[in-house]
């Protein structure tokens, strides 16, 4: 191009520019205007994030359930049964130092039960956190000899005793049992077990 041609440009008016791309505001109606006069303007632009807060018994309850899931965690009874036992099968544990005369006494039912456990019907991971549950709290109050009653699954389908095995591994693995064995017939014999506890020195 010539220096005629870009002289000419330079003399161009300045709506050319910018400012002449700028839509004018009075040709187009006002967005509020367009809304409708039931739309109320929001005083703030940042969304509302506050959440109210549990009511004193939801956040108990939730301390409730922590805590008794750290204790379980710390009885650390597995499912997994190591050994099935079967149904009419007399089931005897003593840990080390118990003496032979105190199993006696405790399986001629000598040793009176001061509280008692029925699992009949229980899911096993029920059973596990009833039982461990049981024998704690019977244990912190002072408990010499509580009863657990675990059924012998004795049907006509041939159900092995499942809950019954799992209490003969469960018992062994709890700290605060000394010595369990299966009851007297009127306690129920071998649906059942008498659990001895150890004494915890104040």
């Amino acid at each position: 191009f010539s220096a005629d041609y870009y002289k000419m440009l330079l003399k161009l008016p300045d709506t050319v520019g910018p400012a002449a791309m700028t839509p004018n505001q009075d040709d187009k109606p006002h967005f509020e205007a367009l809304l409708g006069d039931d739309v109320v303007r929001h005083q703030h632009d940042r969304a509302d994030l506050h959440r109210p807060q549990p009511s004193t018994e939801i956040q108990q309850y939730r301390r409730a359930v922590a805590q008794l899931h750290n204790e379980q965690l710390n009885d650390g009874l597995s499912d997994e049964l190591k050994l099935l036992v079967d149904s009419e099968e007399t089931l005897i544990y003593a840990a080390n130092g118990v003496q032979l005369s105190t199993i006696k006494k405790l399986k001629q039912g000598h040793t009176p039960w001061q509280q008692g456990l029925d699992l009949h019907g229980f899911s096993v991971d029920l059973a596990r956190d009833d039982l461990s549950r049981f024998i704690r709290d019977a244990s912190r109050s002072q408990l010499r000899c509580v009863l657990v009653v675990h059924g012998k699954a004795l049907s006509q389908d041939g159900t092995p005793p499942v809950i019954k095995s799992y209490v003969n591994d469960w018992l062994r693995q709890l700290p605060q049992v000394l010595a369990f064995v299966s009851a007297q017939p009127r306690d129920g014999g071998t649906g059942a077990v008498y659990v001895l506890l150890k004494q915890i020195k104040d």
